[in-house]
């Protein structure tokens, strides 16, 4: 037997003790979801999580299964830290495969369904999947350029007829590149335009407000230091030089705090998965 199959099997046995002893000193157990009904009670009846002492507490089988599925899911990705195992690679496919599945199936309904079919034919949209469409919903046909977009995407498996495939990709890409730009010009250019244009000197209610009138200046040196680092045409060298090397201090001061800022959000996911995996499965 080699080191890490001992390890392993010592983990799954400790593990396997920890949960048997926990399981017997829980009241409640270990991963079990008590529901009851939701008042008022409704046709089909709702049911709502809550805590075993409540008289109307029922326990659910099938959400207990998902907690322990969860459970399961978050230990073998963890296990990833030890070393790359068949656990991982398990969770891993099945994070995969149920996201691409879902994901396919949201966008039929809400893209092909939703959007495109309800245009084309309300009436049988009507009677097989949104039965709240209005009966005088009139067919528009202009979706049927769309639907012939859509189509020739499948002629790439066809070779001879191939290069028909080429029109939707060119309408979905410059379409798409259209839209992106108009909306990084206002959000990543003209915002920043209107955001650096502050008053040096801020008065507040007449009298000269220190830190605001700090905080303004401090904002347009550090625009105008960066973009001198990134203004080529002058050779980085004297006073300008200096002033460009700023410009490198607030780059990575700025990449800094994103850095820290993602890793902040990292934590609280890591977090809460600990929090889900000791009051909710384990009951601690």
């Amino acid at each position: 037997m080699t080191r890490e199959t001992t390890i392993w099997w010592l983990l799954f046995l400790l593990g396997g003790l920890g949960l048997l002893w926990q399981s017997t000193q829980s009241e409640t157990g270990v991963g079990t979801v008590y529901v009851k009904p939701v008042e008022p009670a409704t046709q089909p009846v709702t049911w709502t999580e809550t805590e075993p002492t409540d008289p109307q507490a029922t326990l659910s089988f099938y959400r207990t299964a998902g907690v322990w599925l969860a459970a399961f899911l978050t230990l073998a990705v963890f296990s990833y830290l030890y070393k790359d195992n068949v656990f991982y690679k398990l969770a891993e496919s099945m994070i995969v495969g149920v996201s691409a599945g879902y994901y396919l199936v949201a966008n039929f309904w809400d893209s092909i369904v939703a959007q495109l079919m309800k245009e084309l034919s309300p009436t049988l949209v009507r009677d097989w999947a949104i039965p709240s469409l209005a009966k005088d919903t009139p067919v528009d046909l202009w979706y049927l350029i769309p639907l012939i977009l859509s189509v020739f995407l499948f002629c790439r498996f066809v070779p001879r007829v191939s290069w028909l495939a080429r029109w939707p990709l060119a309408f979905v890409v410059g379409t798409f590149a259209g839209l992106r730009l108009v909306s990084i010009l206002d959000a990543d250019f003209i915002s920043q335009i209107r955001s650096t244009i502050v008053p040096l000197i801020v008065l507040t209610d007449g009298s000269f407000n220190v830190w605001a009138s700090i905080r303004n200046v401090g904002l347009l040196l550090s625009v105008l230091t960066c973009l001198s680092y990134f203004f080529f045409s002058v050779p980085h060298q004297g006073v300008f030089g200096k002033v460009s090397r700023v410009g490198v201090w607030v780059l990575m001061i700025t990449f800094g705090a994103s850095f820290a800022f993602t890793v902040m959000g990292r934590i609280t996911l890591l977090t809460k998965r600990f929090e889900f995996l000791f009051f909710d499965w384990l009951r601690l």
